[in-house]
């Protein structure tokens, strides 16, 4: 309940917060995953948060706690990889039915490289085989060039944002990087 009300001051203080559009030449897609690890005291459930930009534009975003528990942060990442490579996939077809082509592959950044290396990596890991459905999701979109993993930097990962409280100081950097402008008053 705290949290909840938290949220509430936070929302109430920045009224005149708004997500900036730009208008720019090329529209190419670039996308940010991450996840924390267990961090539900209840149920030991991950964190899954990423957001798709469009050049230098947020379009989506989404935070969400995972339906499973995860064994390593390496499978907590892996498992939102896999949920943003889904919207990045349907995002593709919408803007190809608006005529709009996003050059690929779309570069994908997570701040894991365990995670990156099973998706890229083809040999069978039995250590994730029971991660093996969403791991096969991924790996194909990266077979057939829709995607390409890069690892970024944690302090670089503008997905942070979904997955973890962050101060004040880090808040309002990231709030830029992803586009999130003071809406001045008309």
């Amino acid at each position: 309940m705290q949290a909840a009300y938290r949220v509430l001051r936070y929302l109430k203080s920045s009224p005149d917060q708004g997500i900036h559009f730009s208008s720019e030449a090329e529209l190419k897609m670039t996308t940010y995953s991450d996840s924390d690890w267990a961090s539900c005291p209840d149920t030991r459930r991950s964190i899954t948060g990423y957001c798709t930009k469009l050049g230098s534009s947020l379009v989506t975003w989404r935070t969400k706690k995972q339906t499973t528990v995860s064994r390593s942060s390496s499978e907590a990442e892996y498992r939102a990889l896999a949920h943003l490579v889904c919207e990045v996939e349907w995002l593709k077809r919408l803007l190809s039915e608006l005529t709009i082509q996003v050059p690929l592959p779309i570069t994908v950044y997570c701040d894991n490289r365990s995670a990156i290396h099973i998706a890229e990596n083809p040999v069978f890991h039995e250590r994730t085989k029971h991660i093996e459905i969403d791991m096969h999701v991924t790996r194909e979109r990266v077979k057939v060039g829709l995607i390409k993993l890069q690892y970024i930097n944690t302090n670089e990962q503008l997905a942070d944002i979904f997955t973890k409280g962050l101060d004040r100081f880090r808040l309002n950097e990231l709030l830029v990087k992803l586009g999130i402008r003071l809406i001045p008053p008309t």
